[in-house]
């Protein structure tokens, strides 16, 4: 049976100044989060949690900039539980194998194990780039178990959002010294860069603290080797897998109402992509942020969770249970 596990605490060095590195990030928006280890059953993992908050649970699923990057929107987003996901081999979660496996059914099953172990009979979930195809999965496979998906940013929900050139990178033979070069704050910053956050970047609206994180979770953990082997399950020939998007009948079967949220300077995908997909799914609004990159929340945390917090709660609507 899924489960909550007691918190070990670090054992080696480089964990010890992951967390460190992690913690900053967290303290530099006033937020203390609480630890929980979900220990789930199929497929076998234990998953990290931290919990911030009371109140109606949003669970968040990240992507490859990783889990403390929700740090900004979540600190905007008071008076929900906000549960914060180590996806499988980030942080102290470990890792599962997605090779021979159907990456849609795994991924909706660590997201039903997760809140079955958590006790929740429902939730929000909010992810971003890869984190919005574990969340729409969730909707589509289990739909009885989430309330709204939010999808922050472009991701590789459809074929024709394409591959990013650094998840080409990643796939590649060459993506195996590339993974352990992206572990200092100036290739972080480079990362966001070519991810539409010069801007942000440039006026010192990213913190070096989570520069200094990210760098530590490419330096201090295993998180970008076991990401880089489940890139290389997805990607194949420099296209997606059929397992890892949606087609049309997909889209249209998820009955969730669902908010996407897209920065204009975000190269997956584009408004118009976007505005389509938003057209197939049944219960599907799109807003763009002006200016804003790959995770839109990090150039306007506020912009972007007063779009979530009116999705959440619209006006005149009643809050629901769950």
């Amino acid at each position: 049976m899924a489960g909550i596990a007691i918190a070990d605490p670090p054992t080696d060095a480089r964990t010890a100044r992951y967390l460190t590195a992690e913690r900053a990030v967290w303290e530099h928006y006033g937020l203390s989060p609480r630890e929980t280890f979900l220990e789930l059953d199929s497929p076998a993992c234990r998953l990290r949690a931290l919990e911030l908050g009371s109140g109606e649970p949003v669970v968040f699923v990240h992507g490859t900039v990783g889990p403390a990057a929700w740090a900004s929107l979540v600190h905007e987003l008071g008076g929900f539980r906000s549960i914060v996901l180590d996806r499988p081999g980030w942080g102290l979660s470990s890792p599962i194998d997605f090779a021979d496996r159907d990456y849609g059914e795994v991924v909706a099953d660590v997201l039903r194990g997760a809140l079955d172990a958590l006790g929740l009979r429902t939730a929000r979930v909010v992810g971003g780039s890869i984190g919005n195809v574990w969340a729409l999965r969730l909707a589509e496979r289990h739909p009885r178990r989430v309330t709204e998906v939010c999808m922050l940013g472009g991701g590789p929900i459809v074929p024709e959002a394409g591959v990013p050139g650094v998840i080409r990178l990643v796939a590649s033979p060459a993506g195996a010294l590339f993974v352990r070069v992206m572990n200092s704050p100036s290739s972080v910053r480079a990362m966001l860069r070519r991810s539409g956050h010069g801007a942000s970047l440039d006026a010192g609206l990213i913190p070096d603290a989570v520069l200094e994180w990210r760098a530590a979770a490419a330096r201090d953990t295993n998180a970008m080797q076991y990401e880089r082997a489940m890139v290389r399950q997805i990607v194949k020939g420099g296209t997606y897998t059929s397992d890892l998007t949606f087609d049309d009948g997909e889209l249209a079967a998820i009955q969730a109402p669902t908010l996407i949220v897209y920065g204009s300077e975000d190269g997956v995908g584009s408004v118009d992509v976007w505005r389509r997909v938003a057209g197939v799914i049944a219960h599907a609004n799109l807003r763009v942020v002006a200016g804003a990159g790959h995770m839109p929340w990090l150039d306007d945390p506020s912009g972007v969770a007063a779009h979530v917090r009116r999705f959440f709660h619209p006006p005149g609507a009643q809050r629901s249970s769950s």
